[in-house]
């Protein structure tokens, strides 16, 4: 089984995908650190040396690498994974997709403490924040909806939430 886990950047994918790849006993991949290693880069000096445009076709070439040739894991992509190319129609067709939805007020208390690991938040305001999580976020919620099932995440612990994907599946 391929299990997906997709949502905004601080959503808790990359926490929640080890949780319930040690519960499953399934192989875990997150996506980004995939990258940074084929890249021998981190995610931050990918988008400073190369480009937005080179991650994402990076991205896309790992994420169908990953999905076509694996068989049993959790995938956990990066919040803008599936708004580009095809990438949420691929996800779909070559695993269970799970969308953790969290609250805009949830997600700005999360990033606000990892700002400078982030690329695209990076250079906000602090105050500044909210809105443009709100505003990305409608921007990639029509993409998000289409997983194939949806766990919100707001005021629950870890193994709640890997209880309820484990019930969904």
């Amino acid at each position: 089984m391929k299990i997906s886990l997709i949502g905004y950047m601080g959503s808790g994918k990359s926490h929640v995908s080890k949780v319930l790849s040690q519960d499953l006993d399934l192989k875990l991949i997150d996506l980004d650190h995939y990258i940074s290693l084929k890249n021998n880069l981190t995610i931050p000096q990918i988008f400073e040396k190369r480009g937005e445009i080179y991650f994402r076709k990076e991205e896309r070439r790992l994420l169908e690498e990953i999905l076509v040739h694996e068989t049993d894991l959790i995938l956990s992509v990066g919040g803008g994974t599936p708004a580009y190319y095809n990438n949420i129609e691929m996800i779909n067709h070559h695993s269970e997709s799970i969308f953790l939805r969290t609250s805009v007020t949830t997600l700005s208390q999360r990033l606000l403490k990892q700002k400078s690991k982030r690329p695209l938040i990076a250079d906000i305001p602090d105050g500044d924040l909210p809105e443009f999580i709100a505003k990305h976020l409608f921007e990639r919620n029509h993409y998000y909806a289409q997983a194939k099932f949806t766990v919100d995440t707001d005021g629950k612990e870890v193994d709640q939430i890997v209880a309820e994907i484990k019930a969904l599946l």
